[in-house]
């Protein structure tokens, strides 16, 4: 049976305070602000009711309650898996540009907005919108100040993006438990963007895929459109083309476990203030020492002073059609 990546179980073992808290059952989402609007809002509870922070508060492993050391990486007949966190921020085949923000106190999902206008991904032809379950792995973060040694390029100030391959349409907010599978090294405008290819846990075809080579073999042609949205998704807004590292190659487990590692360290650094975070907010309730850990009722009153929830305005069909035209244009000519 294969051993997991060496040093690995370090950090399941200053993890293991949090307990089993990986399944969405443990959290709950409170909307708040108008739907469809700039002001819209998704806060997040613990189990105890308590509000949290996504980023920093949900644990990035999701361990069974017995584990004393990290367990041995799946076999393809027998063995355990360790599983990860991921906070969905965008359900597969939509096109809301939805993120964790990382600039406001407890974090909540917000629809991205730029020039004042909400930010919706084009339709890459012939797919609709995000073409997996796209979300972040809590308590990572690339760090802007840091230059990775692979790329040669600066974190992108963000927790690491996951794009989750499973069969089921996930919601946005959802805490999904996920085996990862590999990673791809993106380039987006000069920053160091990591994409964790990763499979739901509870997916129907979890038990036959467990690293890169296996998503190949049972999903043939995901991982080449995968690459293709990536390196074209911003052209129809006027931008060129991305580049990866690797030369688009996906690297396997392993090496995304080490990315992994490595951004859970600077996470570490950043909520205990080694490390000057600028903008981002590290306000949080669970974090043990943490200089940012604020009170429940300081969590309560951030939530609060939000606007109450409103449904707003649908999103104008225009939208989708034409994303989706400009789109067949560039292919086309």
């Amino acid at each position: 049976m294969m051993r997991a990546p060496p040093g690995l179980s370090r950090l399941l073992l200053a993890a293991q305070g949090w307990g089993r808290l990986g399944a969405m059952s443990r959290y709950s989402t409170e909307q708040r602000g108008r739907s469809n609007s700039p002001d819209y809002r998704l806060y997040f509870k613990n189990a105890d009711g308590k509000y949290i922070s996504p980023f920093h508060d949900i644990p990035l492993f999701a361990g069974s309650k017995e584990d004393k050391e990290i367990p041995a990486k799946r076999s393809k007949t027998t063995g355990s898996e360790v599983l990860f966190n991921m906070i969905v921020e965008v359900p597969r085949w939509t096109n809301a540009k939805m993120e964790i923000a990382t600039e406001e106190p407890l974090n909540p999902i917000k629809h991205d907005v730029k020039k004042g206008k909400l930010r919706y991904v084009a339709n890459i032809f012939p797919h609709k919108g995000y073409i997996w379950n796209y979300g972040a792995l809590p308590q990572t973060w690339e760090d802007p100040s840091h230059t990775d040694k692979v790329t040669g390029c600066c974190g992108d100030n963000d927790p690491i993006d996951v794009c989750e391959i499973g069969s089921k349409i996930r919601s946005s907010g959802e805490i999904v438990q996920v085996k990862v599978l590999g990673v791809l090294g993106l380039v987006d405008e000069g920053e160091t963007d990591w994409k964790i290819i990763a499979i739901s846990a509870d997916d129907p075809e979890a038990q036959k895929i467990h690293d890169i080579d296996d998503l190949k073999k049972h999903k043939p042609g995901y991982l080449e459109a995968t690459l293709d949205w990536f390196q074209l998704y911003k052209v129809p807004d006027g931008k060129p083309e991305n580049h990866f590292a690797f030369d688009g190659e996906f690297k396997d487990k392993d090496f995304a476990v080490e990315i992994i590692k490595s951004t859970h360290e600077h996470w570490k650094a950043l909520l205990h203030k080694k490390v000057d975070g600028g903008t981002i907010k590290c306000t949080n309730v669970l974090v043990s020492g943490s200089p940012f850990c604020c009170s429940d009722e300081d969590a309560r009153s951030i939530v609060q002073s939000a606007p109450a929830f409103m449904n707003g305005d649908s999103v104008s069909p225009e939208v989708d059609f034409l994303v989706l035209f400009s789109q067949v244009i560039i292919k086309v000519f």
